[in-house]
């Protein structure tokens, strides 16, 4: 079973060239970098390590749809520059979709540097995720890519596209839960602790229960 990564990005320096060096070796078929215009070189840096770039325009569903069209692997791999998988992750998603009715799946997940403070938001998250059987596009999202294909890929919202696609996936078939971190960078909760502890939890809520993405967006502050 070929994996291939899709990593979007916007001014993503710092992050971009750890990213890609965790992944290389990784047993995955290839990887994508998707640019929606950095002005810091990203690029570059991608290309300098062998990645595949590619250009979209700019917002984190437009980018990995546009990834996902160029990709020729059997499973998708959404993957943030700040995240990194857990060792043999290439053969844990394959192992994951042995059923043949699983369609997808994430990881659990962990900031890094870990902090006390953001570990009642984490668990939250989790236990969201894991009840609900809807992950987050932090959790490393994997899917069968005809079935990504098939529910007509990420929608277009400034916000919650993840979410939008986990919960039109659960209607295809199971989402498998691998008990495995991915770890990502805590700067969202650096710069707001206790706001983004609460939006990444309360905003899955508000968004099942009509409120539009766009409305979510404007609170958080910014579109990605």
């Amino acid at each position: 079973m070929r994996t291939s990564v899709i990593v979007p990005v916007l001014d993503e320096a710092v992050h971009i060239g750890p990213a890609l060096d965790a992944l290389a070796g990784a047993g995955f078929a290839e990887v994508w970098v998707v640019d929606g215009g950095s002005a810091d070189g990203t690029p570059d840096l991608a290309r300098a390590r062998g990645a595949a770039v590619l250009h979209a325009p700019r917002g984190r569903a437009a980018q990995m749809n546009a990834g996902a069209a160029r990709a020729t692997g059997d499973v998708l791999l959404f993957l943030h520059a700040d995240a990194r998988l857990p060792p043999g992750a290439a053969g844990l998603i394959t192992q994951a979709l042995q059923p043949p009715e699983v369609v997808g799946g994430a990881f659990t997940l962990r900031t890094v540097p870990e902090r006390r403070r953001h570990a009642p938001w984490l668990r939250l998250a989790d236990l969201r995720s894991r009840y609900t059987r809807a992950p987050y596009g932090d959790q490393a999202l994997f899917v069968r890519a005809e079935v990504f294909r098939r529910v007509g890929g990420f929608a277009e919202l400034p916000l919650m596209e993840d979410l939008d696609l986990s919960l039109r996936l659960r209607r295809e078939g199971p989402l498998a839960r691998i008990r495995r971190d991915v770890r990502v960078s805590g700067r969202r909760f650096e710069a707001r602790p206790v706001f983004y502890g609460v939006f990444m939890n309360v905003a899955p809520l508000l968004f099942r229960a009509g409120v539009p993405a766009d409305r979510l967006a404007r609170w958080y502050g910014r579109v990605r």
